[in-house]
């Protein structure tokens, strides 16, 4: 049993639900410690096509880290903090299945952090992002500096950094931090409605997108040459076959995972 997570498998879709309402979902050890269990399930369950993250409630997607945490770190310690959440969000990035964030509210610190880990977002209208690390005299620790960077540009991410500015749905949308803004009642849904969208397709496939479109933000690999090697290895899938079989024959496709 799990103590800061609610996981529910439905058609495939696997929703995990930040479950501490009473802190708003802030991120603390064993949160983190259950997101890794559940994201190495993901990894192994079959029966697991692809993922929402979200937090319970209707104010907080996951307002943040568990600053009582921080209090009596060392240097060693904040660093080791730190590197054990970027691992877990790294996990989440680079999970060959789809990860939907669903923002149903305040995102602030880790909770944006987790946002934009995932393979991209959908928020709810009264959604709320932001990092404000520098009110505490630090800055963020699981990958803030770099993802927000990537996604809204550097003089952007610069100055959300430094002022620690809150920004809103409409804003984070005209940012291209996230890809919908929908009702609050609605954001489950949309994410649902993509995810059911994207099961149609080749499971291999989509793995090989999220990895190739990770490769851009790699400096070691060269993503052009990840793309050929990617295209080259699922003309080898069953997959593949089937699909242009498919197509030539003007059917419906059945993508199996091979």
């Amino acid at each position: 049993m799990l103590e800061t997570i609610l996981t529910s498998l439905e058609e495939g879709i696997l929703t995990v639900t930040i479950n501490r309402p009473d802190k708003l979902n802030a991120l603390n050890k064993t949160v983190f410690q259950e997101l890794d269990k559940v994201m190495d399930e993901v990894y192994l369950d079959a029966n697991i096509k692809s993922v929402i993250i979200t937090g319970a409630g209707n104010t907080a997607f996951v307002a943040g880290a568990d600053i009582t945490e921080f209090t009596s770190l060392s240097k060693t310690e904040a660093v080791a903090l730190s590197e054990r959440g970027q691992k877990v969000f790294f996990k989440i990035e680079n999970c060959p299945k789809p990860v939907i964030a669903a923002v149903n509210g305040f995102a602030l610190g880790g909770g944006c952090e987790l946002a934009m880990a995932c393979h991209f977002r959908i928020c709810s209208e009264n959604a709320k992002f932001g990092q404000p690390e520098v009110n505490l005299g630090l800055i963020p620790g699981y990958g803030a500096t770099q993802r927000l960077t990537r996604l809204i540009g550097k003089g952007k991410s610069m100055e959300l950094h430094m002022t620690a500015s809150m920004i809103d749905a409409q804003e984070a949308h005209q940012l291209k931090l996230v890809n919908y803004v929908v009702a609050q009642e609605e954001v489950i849904g949309k994410a649902k409605s993509l995810l059911s969208l994207i099961h149609t397709k080749a499971p291999l496939a989509i793995s090989g997108v999220i990895s190739c479109i990770n490769a851009v933000e790699n400096n070691t690999l060269n993503g052009y040459e990840k793309e050929a090697a990617t295209f080259g290895n699922l003309f080898e899938t069953e997959d593949m076959k089937e699909g242009i079989a498919a197509f030539i024959e003007k059917r419906k496709v059945n993508f199996k995972g091979l």
